[in-house]
């Protein structure tokens, strides 16, 4: 009996979680006009200005944002509906590259079945507007151009359908890191009760309208990730490690890429997640993340904060001109000697003369690369190396092993906000 009685307090309070949110569903629906797609949410126009993320929610909704993507996490879920955010909610469909196997029939059941109890618990949710099957299936590992297994689309096609049978109300997607005329058409033939494409851009985001009318995608989209230039898109050193852009040419290339894609495209763009709303590594721990590990923002922030509202910020975040070792910038092949000194300076403004403080230091270049960057750690900085870092010149020291190396700098303004770049060097007798 005190099984029982155990079993239906779990029971109650799983329809306590839900349906205090149960009477107020966010109906969703895509509507086109000609050749023009629009997003209502309960009968209004929504443009999705929003954030991959779940941290500073607070700030992007005072910075003009409206929307994020994340998981089904009920206390996630709750706290953007609190500061009158919605969410593109990621259902938990698994890649090749994540052991996955669409050929095994069970496996593809049993997933299909996980993903459907996650859209029965959540689909009443206020703050749910649309769902996202998987992320990236199409990719079987970082920068790999096998093709992946095509039962992949049957799978969430079947998904997408049985969706919509218990839920009318939110669109579905799937998303993919970036396109090609193949795997659209693949879409287009094994998934057609998707409701829109999500789809992952860096680099190219400025050539996805032109390829998708060109490989004749009829449907509309959203940008689910972009920002600054993948490392797999830069220029590389000599000795093959991507040159990572200063903050500041980040900050032009999101500004740029807004104007000229997310807003830019007015017949099929519903809008955009932006990445990444929080502190990251991958490659390095400062290239896509738009804040540091204490919150501090970048230039990027601000850019986000104009183009979602109009203004620039009232404080806005330094400039970082260039950064050299003695008259080499990260484009110039910087090979140094071990354990010898050098020099390095960084050009810095701030727009609002805030006194600039600085922070250097030296870290290897890392050797073990997972995809998206999962479980990847920042490398421990080498010390000893800089005498005094708070300063827009320094003398260092080069480190004594042979080997792959970055050189960073940091400068703040005491505001909250931040302003980084770095060189890559390589040390060898």
């Amino acid at each position: 009996m005190k099984n029982v009685l155990l079993a239906l307090l779990l029971f109650m309070s799983s329809l306590v979680t839900y349906s205090q949110t149960s009477g107020n569903i966010t109906k969703v629906r895509i509507v086109k006009n000609k050749n023009t797609f629009q997003l209502l949410v309960n009968n209004k126009p929504y443009f999705i200005k929003g954030a991959v993320g779940n941290d500073y929610l607070e700030k992007l909704k005072q910075y003009g944002g409206n929307s994020i993507r994340t998981n089904s996490k009920p206390e996630i879920l709750d706290k953007a509906h609190s500061l009158g955010l919605t969410a593109l909610v990621n259902l938990p469909v698994r890649a090749e590259r994540d052991g996955m196997n669409y050929d095994d029939t069970a496996a593809v059941r049993i997933q299909h079945e996980k993903v459907m109890d996650i859209v029965r618990k959540t689909k009443n949710h206020p703050v749910v507007i649309m769902w996202a099957l998987g992320n990236e299936l199409d990719f079987i590992q970082a920068n790999v151009k096998e093709h992946y297994n095509i039962k992949v689309w049957d799978a969430v096609n079947a998904l997408a359908k049985e969706i919509h049978s218990i839920d009318p109300h939110h669109p579905v997607m799937t998303v993919v890191g970036s396109i090609d005329s193949g795997k659209i058409s693949d879409l287009i033939n094994r998934a057609p009760a998707l409701d829109l494409l999500g789809i992952n851009e860096y680099g190219d985001l400025g050539k996805i309208p032109s390829w998708l009318r060109k490989f004749g995608w009829k449907k509309p989209y959203a940008v689910t990730e972009w920002g600054p230039t993948g490392f797999w898109q830069v220029p590389k050193t000599a000795w093959k490690v991507p040159i990572e852009e200063t903050s500041s040419m980040k900050a032009a290339r999101y500004k740029e890429r807004y104007e000229q894609t997310i807003s830019g495209d007015k017949e099929m763009c519903l809008g955009s997640y932006v990445f990444l709303w929080r502190q990251h590594q991958e490659r390095t721990h400062t290239w896509f993340g738009m804040f540091d590990a204490n919150g501090l923002e970048t230039e990027a922030v601000d850019v986000m904060h104009y183009e979602w509202t109009g203004k620039w910020p009232q404080n806005r975040t330094p400039r970082l001109d260039s950064l050299k070792i003695g008259q080499s910038t990260a484009y110039n092949n910087v090979y140094l000697q071990p354990a010898q000194s050098y020099t390095a300076q960084v050009w810095v403004k701030d727009p609002d003369n805030d006194n600039i403080q600085y922070n250097w230091e030296v870290l290897p270049e890392g050797t073990t690369f997972p995809y998206g960057g999962n479980e990847e750690k920042k490398p421990a900085a080498v010390p000893g190396l800089i005498a005094e870092v708070n300063k827009p010149q320094i003398s260092f020291k080069s480190p004594d092993k042979e080997g792959s190396y970055r050189l960073f700098v940091y400068g703040y303004d005491g505001k909250g906000h931040w302003a980084t770049a770095n060189v890559p060097f390589y040390v060898r007798p």
